[in-house]
C-alpha cells in the first residue's frame, strides 16, 4: 500500500463536489464544502446555451437559475425606443437548452441589471428592482419586489402581485440576486456616494424584519458594471462593454471576486468565454446547481440591434 498522502484543502473541496454529484443529488443547496470555496476565475469556461433569442429582441440585462424546476428566468429592456426610459421590462422563462416557456412585461420598474429566481414548488417567485427612477434616459429601481411568475401577465409598480420590500433605507439603484447555496438575498445598492452589496437571509426579508449580515462596497475603477452572483462567502461581478473599435476581440469582459465578509477583492480575471460572438457584450450572472455541483455562469449579447441573442457560459472549478 502506498504511503499516506495529506490532501489539500482544495482536493477535499474537489472530492466532496465529485462525490456530491456520483451520488446523484438533486438540485438544491450545495454541499457545505463547496460553499466554503470560491470559484477558480482563471479557469475555461463551458457553453450552456448559444446565440438563443429571447421574447423581445432587445439585448439581455441579466439572468438566473430555478435550480430546483430547472428553468432560466432573463430579464431585458422591452421592445420600444422609449422603454428604457420608462423602465419597462420583459422577464422570460427559458428550459435550460435555451427554449422560450413563457414570458411577462413588468411596466416601470427599471434596468434589469440582476435578477434573483426563489423556487416555489412548480413554480418561482422573481425579486427584481421596482419603482423605478428615470433620469430621461434609463430607469433604475429604488425598492426591491417580490412577484410569482405567470406567463402572459403584465405588471406594473401598483399591481396587488407585487410585494415590495426597502431593507436598505434611502438606497438607490436597488438590484438584487440569491444565492441558492445559502438561501440569502444579496442587494447591491448605492448610497449616493458609492456602490455597496448587503446581504440578508431571505426568510428575514419575507419576515419584514431584514437582518443585514454583510454589508461592503465595490471597488472603483472595475468599468463599466454588468451584473453580479453570489455563492457562499464570495460575490462575483461582471464587467465590460461590446465589442467596438476600441475594444475588439477578445474584449474587455472582466469577472472580479470579493469576499463578503471582509470587502477584500480576492481575484480578478479577464473572460474570453464567447469571444467569437459579434457584438459580445457581458451581460447578467447566476448560479447554476447541478447534481448537487455549483456553475458560476455568466451572460452574453450578441446579434444585431433589433435581433439580439443570448448566450450562458459557466465555469465550475472549486479552488
Amino acid at each position: 500500500m502506498p504511503p499516506h498522502v495529506p490532501m489539500s484543502r482544495r482536493g477535499l473541496l474537489k472530492l466532496g463536489v465529485a462525490a456530491t454529484a456520483a451520488l446523484g443529488a438533486t438540485a438544491g443547496p450545495a454541499s457545505a464544502a463547496g460553499v466554503d470555496g470560491r470559484f477558480q476565475l482563471t479557469a475555461p469556461s463551458t457553453s450552456l446555451i448559444w446565440k438563443k433569442p429571447l421574447y423581445d429582441e432587445t439585448v439581455l440585462q441579466s439572468f438566473a437559475f430555478d435550480n430546483q424546476n430547472g428553468h432560466i428566468y432573463t430579464i431585458q429592456v422591452r421592445n420600444g425606443a422609449a422603454s428604457d426610459a420608462a423602465g419597462n421590462l420583459c422577464l422570460t422563462k427559458l428550459s435550460l437548452t435555451g427554449t422560450v416557456l413563457g414570458h411577462m412585461y413588468l411596466t416601470g420598474f427599471g434596468h434589469g441589471v440582476q435578477i434573483g429566481v426563489e423556487p416555489s414548488g412548480t413554480s418561482a417567485y422573481l425579486w427584481t428592482e421596482t419603482d423605478g427612477v428615470s433620469d430621461g434616459q434609463t430607469s433604475r429601481g429604488s425598492r426591491l419586489a417580490r412577484f410569482r411568475f405567470v406567463s402572459g401577465q403584465t405588471l406594473t409598480t401598483s399591481s396587488s402581485a407585487l410585494t415590495k420590500y426597502t431593507p436598505v433605507a434611502g438606497a438607490q439603484n436597488t438590484t438584487c440576486a440569491i444565492d441558492p447555496s445559502t438561501e440569502r438575498l444579496i442587494m447591491r445598492y448605492t448610497d449616493g456616494s458609492s456602490f455597496r452589496y448587503a446581504v440578508f437571509p431571505l426568510a428575514s426579508l419575507k419576515s419584514g424584519s431584514p437582518e443585514r449580515l454583510h454589508d461592503i462596497a465595490q471597488p472603483s475603477g472595475l468599468g463599466t458594471f454588468q451584473g453580479y452572483a453570489a455563492y457562499g462567502n464570495y460575490v462575483y461581478m461582471l464587467t465590460g462593454n461590446a465589442y467596438s473599435e476600441t475594444n475588439p476581440a477578445p474584449g474587455n469582459t472582466y469577472i472580479t471576486c470579493l469576499d463578503l465578509r471582509t470587502g477584500a477583492q480576492v481575484q480578478r480575471a479577464q473572460s474570453v468565454a464567447g469571444k467569437s460572438l459579434d457584438f459580445r457584450e457581458p451581460e447578467g450572472m447566476g448560479i447554476q446547481i447541478v447534481s448537487g455541483a455549483p456553475r458560476l455562469c455568466l451572460g452574453l449579447a450578441s446579434g444585431v440591434a433589433g435581433a439580439r441573442l443570448a448566450s450562458i457560459f459557466y465555469k465550475t472549478e472549486i479552488v
